[in-house]
């Protein structure tokens, strides 16, 4: 190496060279910080914002009364209107509290004073100090109600009744109410004006001859020609099958009806691509329609349920025995005094066991109500539906 070659490290380079390499700062870096250096950031002061201008007919209710007779004719429409709409959203909402709150106290009232009544004894119903909250809390009501009405059996009994009448009954006011919907024959509007009379006229009219028919039950004289008598279908649980299964039970013109209309709002696509792939009309029926009508078969159904559950007037022509809860409802005065006393005495003696027979009467559709809540009314909504 020659000596013009060789480079003598200056002091400051050597300071450079020993140092670490983290504490050394490159080339762009210190170009960078020449750059901010030399243009400085400008800092922008916040600008005030902008006072927003008053709109001249955003006035209060009090100046549309103050300058009212300075107001033109068309001023004068426009402020009347806006001074009205804003006393009606004012008052709206407290009449509307007013509506809801009165609909809910009576509606729930009889509920309350049926809990309130029955876990009370009944000593307390002549007490005219206690108005809601019972002094004594006595659930033995319940208990006592329970025996004497044979509460499992009867409710064993009344569900089977009802589930089998409403099953039945659904599924064949369906069917026709898909016919009715969905084909073209003769005589179909004479028909549907039977089913509409179904709805108009009281079942207290035909009722009479309904009995005659299951008392003296025969088909075209086969059971008078065989066993040489007509049968008795009083008393059994055919009384109700039979009309359920035949579109003629309780409610069943109103069912028909509901079908019909929600047959009526489904495409017609859906019956021509079924045809397309070979179904016919009842395959078409059951493989396309009801999956589609779920919401409407659990509506009908619930409604089928509670109209049978509640059902007394009919049920009480068939059966001479308390087979369902209406009935052992109807004369539970009497249940509870024979159970309690061994003897029938006044009804009035024994309105705590009353009302709590009526709560245990009303609680399984309570229960099935709070479960279907949400199905329940999805379909009462689609069934209003049209295409």
């Amino acid at each position: 190496m020659t000596e013009n070659n060789f480079v003598a490290p200056n002091e400051e380079n050597a300071n450079v060279a020993n140092q670490p390499a983290e504490n050394v700062t490159s080339v762009s870096e210190m170009n960078d910080a020449a750059a901010v250096v030399a243009n400085p950031i400008e800092t922008k002061k916040p600008k005030k914002k902008e006072k927003k201008k008053k709109d001249d007919y955003r006035v209060t209710n009090f100046d549309i009364i103050k300058n009212y007779r300075h107001y033109t004719a068309k001023e004068r429409k426009h402020y009347r209107y806006i001074f009205w709409r804003r006393i009606s959203g004012y008052v709206w909402p407290f009449f509307r509290f007013i509506i809801v709150f009165g609909l809910s106290f009576v509606i729930l009232y009889p509920i309350l004073y049926m809990i309130s009544t029955s876990i009370r004894p009944q000593s307390e119903m002549n007490d005219p100090s206690v108005m809601w909250i019972p002094k004594t809390i006595r659930f033995e009501n319940f208990v006592e109600i329970w025996n004497a009405i044979e509460y499992p059996k009867t409710l064993w009994q009344t569900l089977v009744l009802n589930i089998v009448s409403s099953i039945l009954q659904v599924g064949t006011c369906a069917l026709t109410g898909y016919g009715f919907a969905r084909f073209k024959f003769k005589g179909k509007n004479l028909l549907f004006g039977i089913v509409l009379l179904q709805i108009i006229v009281p079942t207290q009219i035909i009722l009479i001859p309904q009995y005659m028919q299951f008392r003296y039950f025969d088909i075209f004289g086969l059971f008078n020609g065989l066993l040489g008598d007509s049968i008795s279908l009083v008393d059994t649980n055919w009384a109700m099958y039979i009309p359920a299964f035949f579109c003629n039970g309780i409610r069943a013109g109103l069912f028909i009806y509901l079908f019909r209309q929600f047959f009526r709002g489904l495409p017609k696509e859906l019956e021509d691509a079924a045809y397309l792939d070979g179904c016919g009309p009842f395959k078409t029926f059951v493989s396309v329609m009801v999956p589609n009508a779920a919401s409407s078969f659990l509506t009908v159904f619930i409604f089928s349920i509670v109209w049978y559950w509640n059902d007394y007037y009919v049920s009480s022509m068939y059966f001479t025995q308390g087979n369902t809860i209406s009935l052992k409802i109807d004369g539970i005065a009497a249940s509870i005094s024979m159970y309690l006393h061994n003897e029938i005495r006044n009804a009035a003696d024994f309105v705590v066991w009353m009302e709590a027979g009526c709560l245990l009467a009303i609680a399984p559709i309570v229960i099935m109500y709070v479960f279907l809540q949400k199905y329940f009314t999805e379909g009462i909504e689609r069934a209003g539906l049209a295409n």
